[in-house]
């Protein structure tokens, strides 16, 4: 039976376009979601075509989505088209990808997904510089499968479902990390009463996950998703691509390859390097058997996918049962645990570098392998810090550009451990950064410690920080779509920070200096030694204020109440000398501030006075972003926008009317309670106040 026949209750699914297939959107509704299919927001591509990431207004307020479009040239049509639609729109569970709507417009074959900010188990597995951690691998592992059981057994219907093309690129990873079974083109209903019922069919799938039984046979049955389950296994175990031509010149199947090596005794040399030492001896025996028991040559042989489940679920309590073992006494992870605070309240006194650095061996962040490099390496890799490798050089610590011996290009910082302030400073830098992921955080790979000083090791950005282009009057790199790029994506990731961190956080000190730029311009988050966990009323008290002068809000230098509005703050002081092109502490004096220099241009009409002269923008547009910058840095916490409203108007100016006429009518008010030297609120504090004492150290 198709999926088409099968879910629509015998009609053909050309005839049954209704709500229950979903929301139905116009091609125009697209075009203006992706941008008119910019290349800049393509996130990836397969057998279908390019797949875009868009933003349309949904329930009532803003969604992130992902838009997949079918090219003319794909070998897949309008039958895996209607397949995915009827499919996804029948089906519900936690671990499949959820279908926003289609289009079907003319020739245009539009699929419209949530959007899942960590891409596939693929990229994560094969494409990133950075590894995901076994506990990591192992959850995934376990939502992937609890998706497939779902489909074979679980949904509550007289047929079960046969996915047909299970592979890690149809794993996709929300931003909680949990895995959602995506790609159902290729589908098949199958009864699920009979266990060794099978369906005759044209063999389809991917080659390298295909059951060798159901291409020799055209048998297709559910043991068939479990032996690409297997595959995929596999690759979590060895790091190795399903067909791997790094392998054997005559066995690129990484299936037959691990069994092979396992049958040969060298189940510990196929690990994936990046897991060597960290998988437990038990867990890597039960791991290694049930992924060969998923490829086993019989069917029959073959666990179910709920059987699978259980297993996985059995390795991974084994393994934290290891790992708890292993934690040091007396310490706390800032992102983990019970505790809030990355230290106890006597942390000066209990903090010492041996501590420490027992603390570093012995971590291991969800989201990342963290390493302890040698000193040798880091030194070769730097070329024994020479003076040439140096892009960073402060009172508090030197930056270094690397390459490591396998190619990777990394940046390295090298920072006293002189007092235990600074140990606080970069424990919570580390905590954070082992624990959290966003594509818009900078990743750290790993640490060195030698004699009393640490060295922290990044992934590298070749643009540096966004401070040294938009303050450098020569630097031409900076057009408005960069620029634009460079803002959305800082509020993005203050988006995840006060919304969907594993622990919520305030960051503290949003300045461009902190804003790192990759080689696409894909702005980083960095410099967490300042953040500050959440608390129920979004609000806490710093024991003394940090930050840095002219970004600081003015209610948190008052009163040491920090809440995310103090963040918002920050981010509109960016967000204005982005656009302006001007520093915010090069015009500190006794009479100019920048924030009070725009306020003057837009009150007076002339915002464009304001804007770069590097800029070539519409008038109007640029009004729209000046506009947001000054909402943000409103005097009053409570009338800023929250940051996921900030990301709902760079996308739109639809909701700005009435939040900028409100804020103009107070600032009108205002100015005619103020000389004209001063507008109220926004004086530059204490003229003779220093930086460092503002600054953490």
């Amino acid at each position: 039976m198709s999926i088409t026949m099968f879910l629509a209750g015998g009609h053909k699914a050309e005839s049954s376009k209704s709500s229950r297939l979903g929301r139905q959107l116009t091609f125009s509704e697209i075009q203006l979601a992706t941008q008119n299919f910019d290349e800049s927001l393509v996130i990836g591509r397969g057998g279908f075509g390019k797949v875009y990431r868009g933003t349309i207004t949904h329930g009532g307020s803003l969604l992130e989505i992902a838009i997949k479009r079918l090219e003319s040239t794909s070998n897949q049509g309008a039958l895996e088209f209607w397949a995915e639609v009827e499919m996804l729109s029948k089906l519900r569970h936690c671990h499949l990808v959820s279908l926003i709507g289609y289009c079907d417009d003319g020739q245009e074959m539009i699929l419209v997904y949530e959007y899942m900010p960590h891409g596939t188990f693929e990229d994560h597995l094969h494409k990133r510089l950075s590894s995901l951690p076994w506990i990591r691998r192992l959850k995934i592992s376990i939502g992937a499968a609890r998706g497939l059981d779902y489909l074979h057994t679980g949904t509550g219907i007289k047929h079960g479902v046969i996915h047909r093309d299970v592979k890690s690129s149809n794993i996709l990873l929300d931003y909680n990390w949990e895995a959602k079974i995506s790609d159902f083109g290729l589908s098949k209903i199958s009864p699920i009463n009979q266990p060794s019922t099978y369906v005759n069919t044209l063999v389809k799938g991917t080659f390298g996950y295909l059951d060798p039984v159901y291409f020799q046979t055209g048998k297709l049955t559910r043991k068939s998703d479990v032996y690409a389950f297997g595959v995929v296994l596999f690759e979590v175990l060895c790091g190795k691509r399903a067909v791997d031509r790094s392998l054997d010149e005559d066995q690129w199947g990484l299936a037959s390859w691990a069994q092979d090596s396992i049958k040969q005794g060298r189940l510990k040399q196929i690990i994936d390097f990046n897991m060597r030492g960290i998988i437990s001896p038990k867990c890597l025996k039960e791991f290694s058997r049930l992924a060969e028991r998923c490829v086993h040559s019989h069917p029959k042989h073959r666990p179910t996918m709920a059987e699978v489940v259980v297993s996985l679920k059995s390795i991974l309590a084994l393994q934290m049962k290891v790992n708890s073992a292993l934690q040091p006494v007396g310490l706390t992870v800032f992102a983990k645990k019970v505790s809030m605070s990355v230290f106890p309240s006597n942390v000066e006194n209990s903090v010492s570098l041996k501590s420490l650095e027992l603390y570093l061996d012995t971590i291991q962040g969800d989201n990342q392998i963290f390493r302890r490099f040698d000193f040798d390496t880091i030194s070769v890799a730097t070329d024994t810090f020479s003076k040439a490798n140096t892009v960073l050089l402060n009172r508090y610590d030197t930056m270094y550009k690397g390459r490591l011996q396998n190619g990777q290009a990394i940046a390295i910082a090298e920072t006293s451990l002189s007092t235990p302030s600074y140990i606080k400073y970069y424990m919570r830098e580390v905590s954070i950064l082992i624990n959290f992921e966003h594509e818009n955080l900078v990743k750290l790979l790993g640490y060195c410690i030698e004699g009393t000083k640490m060295f922290l090791v990044y992934e590298f950005t070749p643009h540096a920080s966004l401070d040294r282009l938009i303050f450098d009057p020569m630097c031409t790199l900076l057009d408005w779509n960069i620029r634009f790029k460079i803002i959305l994506g800082v509020a993005r990731v203050l988006v995840y920070l006060h919304k969907h961190a594993p622990v919520r956080i305030i960051h503290g000190d949003v300045k461009p200096e902190k804003i790192l730029l990759n080689e696409s311009m894909a702005p980083k988050l960095s410099g967490f030694g300042l953040a500050s966990p959440i608390n129920k009323t979004d609000c806490m008290l710093d024991n003394a204020v940090h930050g840095t002068l002219g970004c600081i809000a003015p209610g948190y230098r008052r009163t040491s109440h920090l809440s995310t509005k103090d963040d918002v703050f920050s981010f509109g002081v960016s967000l204005l000398e982005t656009i302006s092109g001007r520093s915010t502490l090069n015009q500190l004096s006794k009479t100019k501030h920048l924030y009070e220099y725009v306020w003057r241009n837009w009150l007076e009409g002339t915002p464009m006075n304001v804007v770069d002269p590097r800029i070539n923008m519409d008038s109007s547009l640029m009004s729209t972003f000046i506009e947001i910058g000054l909402l943000c840095v409103q005097a009053n916490a409570v009338d800023r926008p929250t940051m996921e409203e900030v990301v709902g108007m760079l996308h739109s100016n639809s909701s700005l009317t009435l939040p900028v006429a409100q804020m103009r009518s107070r600032m009108i008010r205002k100015r005619s309670e103020c000389t004209n030297s001063q507008v109220d609120d926004y004086d530059t504090g204490e003229v003779e106040e220093s930086l460092s004492d503002l600054y953490p150290r």
